[in-house]
């Protein structure tokens, strides 16, 4: 049966351009609508309809407006037209996107909530509202900020605390204040109209409908059950109007009053569906009671409380089909150095700006997917562990196997792949393909299928691994050299190629643009995940001609990265400034060892640092400080290295590590034999007082030969 999904991520407030937390989870996102596209065998065909749009409506976007002397209408569209920038910057492939300031949406409303009104479930009372009397007006939930009742933490919203998740009333926050003027506001009373959550339906429904397998995380189902207590006596009413003035859509028959912003929100998911459909031709009722129809949300953990339990809850009491299909995937929050975004601290990152600097939007794209599960997580982007990630995987693992091998095919074969395979090189396909619980690919899609990316990019990089040990151990550019080895270099690199061919489907849903790339340099047509299984995986490649290969991702300069995070404010560097210049003394004393007189360019050029694997290491004897290396320095021959740091290294901890070699230094011969070059080590000025040895460590994905530049 075909798979029909409807998938959807949290609608941005529209009053403000994108930040980086939003590129995550449409990233997310993004990368679990490719996967799912991919499959099109009969048994697993799906079609995706993934689509979002802009919260247009409330206070905060009238009282903008107003400051720019512009309508809310006029102003929500200034920022809509920012959005494409960013989407089509980072390869996020809407299928629609759309507005809550709409007439599906005022449609969509206005019927959700006759049908709540029509089963009992909303009723008016008049309560005490916060008005700000300098300002004149109500103030929304938004326009409002405090103490958060329940965790008492400072400066949340009137409506739900984003640091512990609760929901409840302005009128319950501990020394409340207006955003707009500081001042503390007043009650006063105001005619209301509530959804009455607490009534017992909606109870026995929400805890059911929690608990229903696959719905959502589990750690997210008993954290919205300690919400719903016992009996459903956490639960109150939900108070869904909101006075004039107000930007957002009238409450039927219902003067001078609007509906609150979150009533309408969820509602953009089903307008920006319809919009798309009428647009397609697509019968929209018609997609909403198929069976095989499902909704998707991806949301972040700061607004469960309103899909969780007024979203589903307005769903189900209006009689929406959709609320049996609907799935909600809540992820944690984006942070930088274990530390909450903020441009005052220097530790806000601009997705613009990455853009701006000429950053690859698919290293940002592997980076979080690498970080991603489908736990409710925080994901912790770090410089250093972002340079090192995307280099090692992307670059020395990934794009490298075709860089090595795609140029012998081009010379010596006229672009032509082999027609056959050696039995060696199906054996290394298969053991690249099978890791010890059998097909990697299946593997691999479940994982993919479960949000767990991470685990599914470990896998794939495991087949990388693989794929690069077999152009290790046959050294095509070796057997280039002898002529009568052409037929093992034409197998070796179509294997090679085979294998990179492999790893491009399975990270075609998080490299689209790599991907496409790939398929116009291979000749192929679109990719399915049916393309990772049987004679799909080396048949197609067979004796095909390809296209001349160009070079498909750069290394991540660390001086881009450096230049992404936003600058502290003047405040927050003076206090660092000022440490640093008490602690100058200090440094003068350290055990940091003075520069050397300043050589030219020329002076290093001379100097060949190469990258050397450690294929083994053992001790000297006689020799109290020297261990002798076993080198691969990418010549075919192994190099003979005697080097003095037997103080801190065991022979077994250096066999397999990757070093740095001087490879250009003369022999030298010794009493134990010849040392053929130097391996470098860092250690302090003064070896006795201090006499750590640190035997430097190209990052993994390095090759031994490469040079260091």
């Amino acid at each position: 049966m075909t798979r029909k999904l409807f998938v959807t991520t949290a609608l941005p407030y529209a009053n403000a351009a994108f930040h980086i937390g939003h590129m995550m989870e449409y990233i997310q996102a993004d990368i679990w609508v490719r996967f799912q596209r991919m499959q099109r065998d009969a048994g697993a065909q799906r079609v995706v309809h993934f689509v979002g749009a802009d919260d247009t409506h409330g206070t905060p976007i009238m009282i903008a407006a107003e400051k720019e002397g512009v309508t809310p209408q006029e102003f929500v569209a200034k920022i809509a037209a920012g959005r494409a920038q960013y989407l089509d910057g980072f390869h996020i492939a809407f299928d629609n996107w759309y507005s809550t300031d709409s007439p599906e949406n005022v449609d969509l409303s206005q019927g959700i909530y006759r049908r709540l009104r029509d089963n009992g479930l909303i009723y008016t009372k008049t309560v005490d509202r916060f008005y700000d009397t300098a300002k004149g007006m109500f103030l929304a939930d938004r326009n409002i900020k405090g103490e958060c009742p329940v965790c008492h933490a400072k400066d949340q919203y009137g409506d739900n605390c984003e640091v512990c998740g609760a929901a409840y009333q302005p009128t319950e926050l501990i020394n409340p204040y207006s955003v707009f003027t500081g001042s503390t506001p007043i009650l006063k009373p105001s005619e209301q109209y509530f959804f009455k959550l607490s009534d017992p339906r909606c109870f026995q429904f929400l805890k059911e409908w929690l608990n229903t397998p696959g719905r959502l995380q589990p750690e997210m189902v008993n954290k919205v059950s300690e919400w719903l207590g016992e009996n459903g006596e956490k639960l109150a009413d939900w108070d869904i109007s909101r006075d004039a003035p107000y930007f957002g859509i009238p409450i039927p028959d219902a003067p001078g009053k609007f509906f609150y912003v979150w009533l309408d929100a969820p509602v953009g998911y089903l307008a920006s569906l319809k919009n798309y459909f009428e647009k397609q031709g697509i019968d929209y009722e018609a997609f909403l009671n198929d069976p095989s129809a499902e909704q998707v949300h991806f949301i972040g953990k700061d607004i469960v409380s309103f899909h969780l339990l007024f979203w589903p809850a307005m769903l189900n009491f209006s009689g929406h089909p959709i609320i049996d299909k609907l799935k909600v995937n809540v992820h944690g929050h984006l942070t930088v150095n274990n530390e909450k975004m903020s441009k005052s601290r220097g530790t806000g990152i601009s997705p613009l700006r990455y853009l701006q600097l000429g950053m690859n939007p698919e290293w940002l794209r592997y980076y979080l997917a690498f970080k991603l599960n489908a736990r409710v997580e925080d994901l912790d982007f770090t410089g250093e562990d972002f340079v090192a990630r995307v280099n090692s995987d992307l670059i020395g693992k990934y794009v490298n196997i075709a860089s090595r091998c795609a140029g012998f095919i081009a010379k010596k074969f006229d672009g032509k792949l082999a027609s056959t395979l050696s039995d060696d090189a199906k054996q290394w396909i298969s053991r690249a393909l099978n890791g010890e619980n059998g097909e990697r690919q299946a593997a691999i899609a479940a994982n993919f299928e479960s949000r767990e990316f991470g685990k599914a990019l470990r896998e794939i990089m495991e087949v990388a691994d693989v794929a690069n040990r077999y152009v290790d151990e046959n050294k095509p550019w070796i057997l280039a050299k002898d002529e009568s080895k052409t037929a093992e270099l034409h197998d070796v690199c179509t294997t090679a190629l085979i294998l990179f061919r492999q790893l491009t489907i399975m990270l075609s849903p998080v490299l689209p643009h790599v991907a496409a790339r790939v398929r116009e340099f291979l000749g192929d047509d679109a990719y399915s995940w049916e393309d990772t299984q049987g004679e799909r995986v080396y048949a197609p490649l067979l004796g095909r001609t390809i296209g001349a290969y160009s070079h498909l991702m750069q290394r991540v300069d660390a001086k881009m990265v450096e230049d992404l995070f936003d600058k502290p404010a003047p405040a927050a560097i003076a206090a660092p400034a000022a440490v640093e210049a008490a602690a100058a003394p200090a440094a003068e004393a350290s055990d940091i060892e003075e520069l050397a007189p300043e050589i030219s360019i020329d002076d290093f050029a001379k100097i060949d640092l190469r990258v050397a694997k450690i294929v083994n290491c053992e001790h000297v004897e006689g020799a109290g400080k020297l261990l002798r290396l076993t080198l691969d320095v990418g010549e075919g021959r192994y190099r003979n290295v005697f080097s003095g740091i037997k103080s801190a290294y065991q022979p077994e901890q250096l066999i397999g590590k990757l070093t740095v070699l001087v490879a250009n230094l003369a022999p030298r011969k010794m009493k134990f034999g010849v040392s053929e070059g130097m391996v470098l080590c860092a250690s302090a000025k003064d070896e006795k007082a201090n006499p750590g040895l640190y035997l430097l460590e190209p990052v993994s994905g390095a090759q031994p030969g490469m040079r260091i530049r």
